[in-house]
């Protein structure tokens, strides 16, 4: 019975969305006091009753319930719990039901709280909100039942993919999903205003929180996936430019444009037509990334779905949101006013021009995901679009943008003078000068663009702190402070990434134990490859001595292991950290003959790459915090006038 619970539970939701819809969409029309005030609470309630759904959906999990086709497809009764409570969404259905849950959560948490809108844009919102909900249920519903029974019940699920059984599946999916669905509640506020013409500082205001939190929330998503395959695949790198990589990172992308821009609409009322525009985009590339995901046309350790019937369903429902609302745009974006205007030399002209290199790094990336598919289509031979492209056309336009990223909060609102702005940045400029002759002179050899990384990280660093010059650091905002963080987070990641690329050593050999092998400032002996068992798996395991010049030797242990529900290879890497980066080692097969293969990295400075995205993250939740203790400040002092 819990499935069918379940299930009228994900029916309740969906009738409850149409209702929310259909009485939104009416209140608009009449005027309809009461109308008005019966949205909010139906938008509650759908909440629940989303909420209701997944958490049956985990209990069936959770309890390996075989006779629902999820479940046996998806879990197995020897799991470890934790994959169990976590596979519930490690699948296309089960993480459509999480996506939609979050939608009405988020819907339900706009209608409970929101208090600074005006009453119309609200429901309007709201309205939009039912829109994109609906489309989702149906696709649940009628395309990919979660709750759908299998009969009769097999003995034995088909246990989860082995890539997945990882502590990260329970962290990594939910973040991006969140990420995702705060962009969605800042597009349903862009459709709102535009329906009831009210783009203007307050609904920038009202927004920007769902903007900061989705954008806090997909960094924090793509830096733990990031390092999840990182540590998982045993491949050693931390980005590959995989499509679905590249499927959260263009919704990000758009999601930093949107959030400066409309940062610049809430305070200074400029930048109106295009905030709209950036959260319709920015919606967009979410839509697009699941529709990659999950329509058949990829082939991915990240991919979900391969029945292109649901890919279609998601490229339906793609262009009826995202070709109504650009029609909506059309039809409305005269009727936006212009807003307040600044001279190019400004912080509005620097937060322009971060707006345009982020829009053309998107684009980059939006064309060397979807090309090959593409041309796929059209002319059936695979194409492969890689590093060598995204490297090239990407990391130059990234460079600028971080330069643009240094000056722009040194710069005055409105109109400033180009000769004041370089003696802002004289200090940082000066830094990355010594920068520069120091990488020329110990590191000759690198590839300009890591020189570059290097160069400019630590010019970065230093123009990311410098808003706290001469500032009382006991009285300065907690917003001035995550801006600072979230900065100073980039060159942190840059410098991190530049490292990694000019630096890493790596060693691959077949090798008899007993024998020794360099590998950077290590030597790594191979002291024993032994069977041992887990509790879903068997694998052989290594037993490497690593030393470090005179050190004290340590020991890891990578492996190489075997699932046998369903029948997987994997491989653990082993990883030592220290304090100027990493000794990375993987164990492959034997040849037969008493030689393994042992793949081994030193990595200076890698875990900078994570450390930044920690602290972008970071800076992003003092920002969120800080503008909602403002905002509410604001509120209060209002009421008391």
């Amino acid at each position: 019975m819990i499935a069918e619970a379940g299930l009228a539970a994900l029916w309740i939701a969906a009738a409850l969305s149409l209702l929310q819809l259909a009485l939104g969409t009416m209140a608009l029309r009449t005027e309809g006091g009461d109308l008005l005030r019966t949205v909010r609470p139906i938008a509650a309630a759908q909440a629940v009753m989303a909420a209701l759904a997944f958490g049956l959906l985990i209990l069936l999990f959770l309890r390996t319930d075989l006779s629902v086709a999820l479940v046996a497809a998806n879990s197995h009764s020897a799991k470890p719990w934790l994959y169990k409570f976590a596979g519930a969404w490690g699948n296309h259905e089960g993480s459509m039901l999480l996506w939609v849950t979050v939608l009405a959560v988020a819907g339900g948490a706009v209608a409970l709280f929101e208090r600074t809108l005006a009453q119309r844009t609200l429901i309007a919102t709201l309205a939009a909100q039912a829109a994109i909900g609906l489309g989702f249920y149906a696709f649940l519903l009628f395309s990919s039942n979660p709750f759908a029974r299998l009969d009769p019940a097999p003995a034995q699920g088909q246990g989860l993919n082995p890539l997945l059984q990882d502590p990260g599946l329970a962290f990594h999916p939910p973040t991006l999903y969140f990420g995702y669905v705060g962009i969605s509640i800042a597009f349903s506020f862009a459709v709102g205003a535009l329906i009831t013409r009210d783009v203007g500082a307050a609904f920038a205001r009202a927004m920007r929180p769902w903007v900061l939190a989705a954008w806090v929330f997909l960094t924090i998503g793509i830096t733990a996936g990031s390092y999840w395959a990182y540590y998982e695949l045993g491949w050693g790198g931390w980005w590959f430019w995989d499509p679905v990589e590249n499927a959260s990172l263009m919704p990000w992308l758009a999601a930093t444009a949107l959030l400066h821009s409309v940062t610049v609409l809430a305070t200074r009322d400029s930048l109106r037509a295009w905030t709209v525009m950036l959260a319709v985009v920015a919606f967009s590339m979410s839509m697009v990334g699941t529709f990659l995901v999950r329509s058949g046309i990829l082939t991915s350790v990240h991919a979900f779905a391969v029945d292109p019937e649901r890919g279609f369903f998601i490229l339906v429902l793609l262009a009826l949101y995202i070709g109504g609302a650009l029609t909506l745009f059309g039809l409305r974006v005269g009727t936006v006013r212009e807003g307040a205007t600044f001279e190019p030399i400004s912080r509005e002209g620097t937060l322009v021009a971060n707006n345009l290199l982020l829009s053309a790094i998107l684009g980059i990336v939006m064309v060397g995901t979807l090309y090959p598919l593409g041309a796929e289509a059209v002319t059936g031979e695979k194409l492969s679009v890689g590093p060598p492209y995204f490297n090239s056309a990407a990391g130059p336009i990234a460079l600028v943008l971080v330069v643009v990223m240094a000056a722009g909060p040194l710069a005055r609102w409105r109109r400033d003078k180009a000769r004041d702005v370089l003696n802002r940045i004289a200090v940082p400029v000066l830094l990355s000068a010594i920068a520069l002759f120091a990488v020329v002179l110990l590191a000759p050899g690198i590839h300009i663009l890591p020189a570059l990384g290097l160069v400019l990280a630590l010019g970065v660093g230093a123009a990311s702190i410098a808003p706290l010059w001469k500032r009382n650091l006991r009285r300065t905002p907690l917003f001035t402070w995550g801006m600072v963080i979230a900065h100073l987070g980039i060159a942190v990641s840059l410098a991190g990434m530049a490292s990694e690329s000019a630096f890493t050593k790596e060693t691959l050999v077949a090798a008899r134990v007993g024998e020794t092998v360099s590998v950077g400032p290590y030597s790594v002996r191979f002291d024993a490859a032994d069977p041992i068992a887990g509790p879903n798996w068997t694998a052989i395991e290594g037993k490497l001595t690593a030393q470090r010049g005179d050190g004290t030797p340590f020991t890891l242990k990578p492996q190489a292991r075997m699932f046998s529900s369903p029948p997987t290879e994997t491989s653990e890497a082993a990883i030592a950290t220290r304090l100027d980066g990493q000794l990375y080692t993987v164990l492959g097969r034997s040849d037969g003959e008493g030689r393994w293969q042992l793949r081994l990295w030193w990595k200076p400075a890698v875990t900078l790459i994570w450390l930044g995205g920690a602290l972008i993250a970071l800076g992003g939740v003092l920002s969120l915090i800080g503008r909602v203790r403002r905002e509410r400040r604001t509120r209060r002092e209002a009421a008391l006038a």
